[in-house]
């Protein structure tokens, strides 16, 4: 997760610099493609695997729902502090435990119930409407978490009967197409100065989703996202040094809520399956 929190951050700004010349739609062609050159090098030892097209359509949802995320995510990216960006990210393990409810049948606790809340709160107190005019780039950031947090489902049941590489290699096949065609609408001139950032933000992604997907399947959520929620303060330090973002008090406080917030449900629902496994061995 710290490998996969340092790769979020360098496909944020590979994709902010890319975005100066080229346009959003590009930059998620470009991601995948350099992902998908790079995974060239692993597939064969993947085939068999792949060949099984074990849970192909939920393969295919997942990516389809990632790929919208992916383009509301950039947009914030190109057009908020990076702080904001990923404070507001974090309002995802909200719509996760939502989606739950709704889609896997879990029960709705009043931990979560009052992360819901506190994270509401969190969001207002970084938008703060009625504070001049609410940006939409925040809004698109807002329903790019909602799409992750139902690829991150998706991604939870992916991962018992697939394994993190062939989920990653599924990603790039799958979005790499999707992103071509979307690239084909809004096409600018690639420069060569445009290739280090594509790496970047390429290798970047690849990495990213490739440890996330490795950590769940190893560790609790409750032991994953704690370590997640350092990406807030270290987007504000970086986008501080590389684009002198200033640091906005609201930013870190209405951040520091949703934190709060996820961190206290997260830790609540560890020390009651510690407490039921304890039940259980006794």
């Amino acid at each position: 997760m710290a490998l996969s929190m340092a790769a979020f951050i360098g496909m944020s700004v590979g994709s902010r610099e890319l975005a100066a010349t080229l346009s959003i739609r590009q930059v998620l062609f470009f991601r995948a493609l350099v992902g998908f050159l790079v995974i060239l090098t692993v597939a064969r030892t993947l085939l068999p695997e792949l060949r099984q097209l074990k849970l192909v359509k939920i393969h295919v949802l997942r990516n389809v729902v990632h790929f919208g995320a992916q383009y509301f995510w950039t947009v914030g990216v190109v057009l908020l502090p990076l702080a904001s960006v990923f404070a507001l990210e974090f309002t995802m393990p909200i719509w996760v435990a939502l989606f739950a409810y709704l889609f896997l049948k879990e029960r709705l606790t009043a931990p979560r119930v009052l992360a819901t809340i506190g994270g509401f709160v969190g969001v207002l107190v970084i938008v703060r409407p009625g504070v001049g005019m609410v940006d939409p780039a925040a809004g698109m950031v807002l329903i790019a978490a909602a799409g992750y947090g139902l690829s991150l489902i998706l991604v939870k049941q992916l991962t018992k009967e697939c394994s993190p590489g062939t989920i990653v290699v599924w990603m790039i096949l799958i979005q790499l197409p999707l992103g071509f065609v979307a690239a084909l609408t809004d096409w600018h001139d690639v420069h060569l100065s445009d290739m280090p950032w594509m790496l970047v933000a390429g290798v970047g992604a690849l990495a990213a989703h490739y440890c996330q997907a490795q950590a769940l399947k190893r560790l609790d959520a409750s032991v994953v996202m704690p370590i997640d929620f350092l990406r807030v303060p270290l987007a504000a330090v970086v986008g501080f040094y590389a684009y002198a973002e200033v640091i906005d008090l609201w930013v870190l406080l209405g951040g520091g809520i949703i934190l709060l917030s996820n961190y206290r449900v997260l830790m609540a629902e560890r020390r009651l399956a510690a407490a039921g496994h304890g039940a259980r061995v006794g």
